[in-house]
């Protein structure tokens, strides 16, 4: 276990682990009104600046600390991220844990922050102006345990895929998977897992899936349900986290009231390794939570689905690696 006192420095070099290995998810006995921000960074380019500038930004009212897990940025941008931490009192800097995935930098953050609610936030969404105060706002009418997502945006401006999304079941994935809606609108459209091209709610209101590049909860419901699961490398893992909510009976809320644009893509690594990510979240968020006879006789052709988009995502990729050059192998972050 880590000591207090180093948990509470602003700079942090190791991580707690549980006897099986995973970081364990941890909540203060005394938390502080207000909100930690988690952001676990992987070669994220130069919108992590912006990110962080946004999340530290004097209209962000009710930030207590902002928590960067650094998974193995370069070296370039990990000493710059030094160099903030040392500057900004609010920023913790958590690193030489290696590449332990997004869920488990997740826990890893979340297991060192001191307030009361937390806010997961990828290291490529930049908060408008705001968007926290607002959500705080939201948070004190919706009682003891909820999660609470926001507009997520394209940074066309338009609304993004992922924003407002039914829960992931093997009917939602076969429709969303072969595009069934369009071939029979009537009988599947209310199947579609997306519904970021539905008209938007004019308030907040209880969906059942929000975004997983900004997702705000009580620091104490994260623990209730046991944090990330850490079996999700990549992907996968920001439903894996609602339909488990929605189990233990904690409401998920979308509001229109705040936003974030999602730089999506923004990583400097192969999107190869990223659609391989995907794919084994998909197929592992099935062979979890559906066991049931219908769920395994579907899985043969999620499963076909699955490894077929991956297939042509691969493809693309390295079609566009020849043709424009590597830009995920740039090592220096900017």
């Amino acid at each position: 276990m880590l000591d207090r006192n180093i948990m509470q420095s602003g700079m942090v070099a190791a991580v707690a682990q549980n006897d099986t290995g995973n970081a364990a998810v941890f909540c203060h006995d005394d938390p502080v009104a207000g909100v930690s921000v988690v952001m676990v960074s992987y070669r994220t380019g130069p919108v992590l600046w912006a990110a962080i500038e946004a999340v530290l930004a004097p209209d962000q009212d009710g930030v207590v600390e902002l928590i960067l897990v650094d998974n193995g940025n370069p070296p370039a941008v990990a000493r710059e991220l030094a160099c903030r931490t040392e500057a900004e009192p609010r920023m913790k800097l958590v690193s030489g844990q290696g590449n332990v995935g997004f869920a488990r930098g997740c826990n890893i953050g979340a297991r060192l922050a001191a307030g009361r609610h937390l806010l997961l936030l990828n290291p490529d969404c930049c908060l408008h102006p705001g968007a926290i105060p607002a959500l705080l706002a939201e948070a004190a009418t919706l009682g003891e345990h909820w999660m609470l997502g926001c507009r997520v945006l394209d940074p066309d401006g338009s609304e993004q895929r992922a924003s407002r999304r039914a829960l992931l079941t093997p009917c939602t994935a076969l429709v969303e998977t072969f595009r069934l809606d369009r071939l029979a609108p009537r009988l599947f459209r209310r199947h579609r897992l997306n519904h970021h091209d539905g008209p938007p709610p004019e308030g907040t209101v209880r969906i059942p899936v929000v975004s997983g590049a900004c997702m705000m909860l009580p620091a104490a419901t994260f623990h209730t349900v046991g944090g990330m699961d850490e079996g999700y490398f990549l992907h996968v893992d920001d439903l894996d986290l609602c339909l488990r909510l929605h189990r233990a009976g904690v409401p998920v809320y979308y509001t229109p009231h705040a936003e974030v644009v999602h730089h999506a893509s923004s990583s400097r690594t192969s999107p190869v390794r990223i659609e391989w990510h995907k794919t084994c979240g998909f197929l592992r968020y099935f062979r979890v939570h559906f066991r049931g006879a219908l769920g395994l006789a579907l899985l043969v052709p999620l499963s076909a689905g699955a490894v077929a988009r991956f297939g042509v995502k691969a493809v693309q990729s390295l079609l566009h690696s020849a043709l424009n050059g590597r830009p995920w192998s740039h090592d220096d972050g900017h």
